[in-house]
């Protein structure tokens, strides 16, 4: 029978994941997975492709999803919609509320310095995200993050901070037993855009306030303006990654 285009599309990105999990080694049987939804089309997918791989026996592994929402941040996410996705997923999904607090409110952190809302926010939701894993007895985290973010997180560090490194797509944390992965890490955004399309996932009901007050904006047309002197520019970074082994952590 021949594939549609979407069947086509979704068929390319389970490939992408399947050769992700097999590169760097992200998933082993007996893992307890807990994935970071965020209701965004990348975790929406990730959740819809996680879940299916889950029904091949080898790697044999589990899944669990959570959505944490941030008191503060003036956004509104559909709970209701992101249950009934996980649930036609085969996929448990756990609601968690947080806050920045007494940090936000002075704009200060330790030491007196002064950080972003998102950083903030992204600090709260990962310790979230952590606290949970460990008490559902969750060995790894898996994030939606693609090949688009990894390629702009290489292009933040080089130019802001001078070193040549970017969010790894396997990272075993120190402090906890704990491994944080990337499975679409091999996925361009653009995919996920059509495939979210293709599939009807529905959008935040408002988003975050500051969704575009990042210096990952200006890496996106930067990277954009390079693809049109070279479109083989995101691949080569993420080929200069991996030969430098900047994408799994030690």
């Amino acid at each position: 029978m021949q594939l549609t285009r979407e069947g086509k599309l979704e068929r390319k990105l389970y490939s992408h994941l399947n050769k992700a999990m097999r590169d760097y080694a992200l998933i082993s049987d007996g893992d307890k997975i807990l994935i970071g939804l965020s209701g965004g089309k990348d975790s929406l997918a990730l959740v819809r492709l996680l879940a299916m791989r889950a029904k091949i026996r080898k790697p044999q592994f589990s899944l669990v999803a959570i959505h944490v929402r941030m008191k503060e941040i003036a956004y509104d996410s559909d709970t209701t919609y992101l249950r009934e996705f996980c649930e036609r997923s085969g996929v448990e999904l756990i609601v968690e509320e947080t806050e920045i607090g007494g940090v936000e409110k002075s704009g200060q952190c330790d030491g007196g310095m002064s950080k972003s809302p998102c950083f903030l926010c992204s600090w709260n939701r990962r310790k979230m995200l952590f606290t949970k894993a460990q008490e559902l007895g969750c060995n790894k985290i898996a994030l939606g993050h693609h090949r688009d973010d990894i390629v702009h997180t290489t292009l933040l560090n080089l130019f802001y901070q001078g070193q040549f490194s970017t969010m790894p797509v396997k990272l075993a944390m120190n402090k906890m037993p704990l491994t944080i992965i990337r499975p679409l890490c091999l996925i361009d955004e653009a995919d996920l855009q059509q495939y979210a399309i293709d599939n009807s996932f529905r959008k935040q009901r408002k988003l975050c306030p500051h969704e575009h007050e990042t210096n990952r904006t200006v890496m996106a047309d930067l990277l954009r303006q390079l693809e049109m002197k070279n479109p083989e520019v995101r691949y080569n970074i993420m080929h200069a990654l991996h030969m430098e082994n900047k994408l799994i952590s030690p």
